[in-house]
């Protein structure tokens, strides 16, 4: 299920942000990006859209996934 992101406060965003880079150590090309950079380039993508915020009810669990990957269906898969 898809979580709308103006549905939570921007502390909690925050903190799933951070959480999701944290537990992920995606790569932000070449040049190594700071904590709070890379916190907000998710932040960026999950409000223009190219992200979205999932929670799996299986895993009582929130994660956040590219939006063109999520499909009906697979939020139970993370």
């Amino acid at each position: 299920m898809i979580i709308p992101i103006t549905e939570l406060a921007p502390d909690t965003l925050r903190n799933i942000a951070e959480s999701f880079v944290l537990r992920e150590g995606t790569d932000y090309g070449e040049v190594e990006a700071s904590f709070d950079e890379k916190v907000d380039q998710v932040l960026h993508s999950l409000k223009n859209g190219e992200a979205v915020l999932v929670y799996s009810e299986l895993h009582d669990s929130v994660n956040i996934r590219p939006k063109d990957e999520y499909q009906a269906g697979e939020e139970e898969s993370f």
